[in-house]
């Protein structure tokens, strides 16, 4: 199910390189959140605790990926290879069990440098194991049950169809569905499919990237700004995240991920040097096209030219989205896409068999809770408590609303 250690997303591995420089001390809590309906096993559970005990745990980086990391990924300092050299998953971080309601209770704790591989790892590994142990008869929603080259086939159809709407929309994307793929197999024929496309970017998976001679696409997810704001201050949590950000990267990998508390918050803390360093920002959550005219505005008033800047959109983009962003942006401000599951397990391909609604998030940092409040409100992660304050620190919320 995980191939190699590289089949993870780029920005867990350049997080983990800034977390080993500033924060190599800083303790770390995971955990899993299922906001849909599926339900698991004991079965199921035991099978995922067997895939992290004998295969997870047995990853290696090889000379190979060390020497192409080397070449490819030049951001990734000569101390910070040798480190991921000699990395290896540690399963006694990772605990995981079965509620009275049949959910999910997976809890990750160690070390933020060396947890900070594993939200992608297993939540692919879940997805996998899902449809391969629970939910095994979606191969009928497909309407090609005999064979799976068949349904591969089929699945390729799909996916060449999206990328050449792509394509003919002038939509420039990346690939982001490692976390949600319904397979690792059906992954690879994704990424083989995609490379007909012209305004393919890359692959925010390492493995594929390699495999494929596409570039790894990937900056900061949530976690370094939440994991900041604990061990900094959350205040200013989006200032401190991007200014220790450029410490370590001195420019490289200049897009700002902007909801962590709030798109308002972040545009508070953007200061004039900030948005001249950053290429642009991401946009994760809340209405898009409000979002467009926000950066854009933000932008002015700092006396940018817009069209010198970037909005890479990424809340679970499909196609037709992505078209629709393309155009509005034109001519506005430049824009790209990274688009996931509905590459990699795609809701109108298995119509009856929809992908786990399912993610992993930084719950604690040396004990202290975090939170991610976003620009959608069903996507807020934490206590409730600890939820409450944040809102009132970043001035979203008094204390008793």
């Amino acid at each position: 199910m995980i191939k190699s250690i590289l089949d993870n997303d780029l920005y867990k591995f350049t997080m983990q390189m800034a977390v080993l420089e500033l924060f190599p001390k800083a303790e770390a809590e995971y955990r899993f959140t299922n906001r849909g309906s599926q339900r698991f096993s004991e079965e199921f559970v035991k099978e995922l605790r067997r895939v992290i005990d004998e295969e997870i745990t047995g990853l290696r980086l090889t000379e190979d990926e060390y020497h192409w990391l080397g070449k490819h990924c030049s951001y990734l300092k000569p101390m910070y290879l040798e480190y991921l050299k000699n990395f290896h998953f540690r399963p006694e971080e990772v605990k995981i069990c079965l509620t009275g309601e049949k959910e999910l209770d997976i809890r990750i704790k160690g070390p933020w440098h060396s947890t900070i591989l594993w939200e992608i790892v297993i939540m692919a590994a879940v997805s996998e194991l899902y449809f391969t142990t629970i939910e095994t008869e979606w191969n009928q929603s497909t309407k090609s049950p005999d064979t799976s080259e068949s349904v591969l086939a089929a699945y390729g159809e799909k996916i060449l169809e999206i990328g050449k709407a792509l394509e003919e929309n002038g939509c420039f994307f990346s690939e982001f569905g490692t976390r949600r793929r319904r397979s690792f197999e059906f992954h690879d024929h994704v990424m083989k499919t995609l490379l007909q496309i012209k305004t393919l970017t890359g692959t925010s998976n390492v493995y594929f990237a390699k495999k494929y001679g596409l570039k790894p696409i990937g900056t900061v997810g949530h976690e370094w700004i939440m994991g900041t704001s604990a061990l900094v201050g959350l205040r200013y949590a989006n200032r401190f995240a991007f200014e220790n950000w450029v410490e370590v990267y001195k420019g490289d990998l200049g897009i700002a991920l902007t909801d962590t508390f709030g798109s308002e918050a972040f545009f508070k803390d953007m200061d004039l040097k900030l948005s001249k360093i950053y290429d642009g920002f991401r946009h994760d959550s809340g209405d898009p096209l409000i979002f467009v005219d926000r950066v854009i505005e933000h932008y002015r008033k700092m006396g940018i030219d817009p069209m010198k800047k970037v909005i890479v959109f990424s809340d679970a983009l499909d196609a037709g989205a992505a078209i629709r962003l393309q155009k509005y942006c034109q001519g506005k401000i430049n824009c790209s896409f990274g688009i996931g599951t509905s590459l990699t397990n795609n809701y109108e391909f298995f119509r009856e068999s929809p992908p786990l609604n399912m993610v992993i998030k930084l719950h604690s940092i040396n004990g202290i809770p975090v939170v991610k409040l976003s620009d959608s409100p069903e996507k807020e992660t934490g206590e409730r408590d600890a939820i409450r304050v944040a809102n009132y620190i970043v001035g979203r919320k008094g204390l008793d609303e």
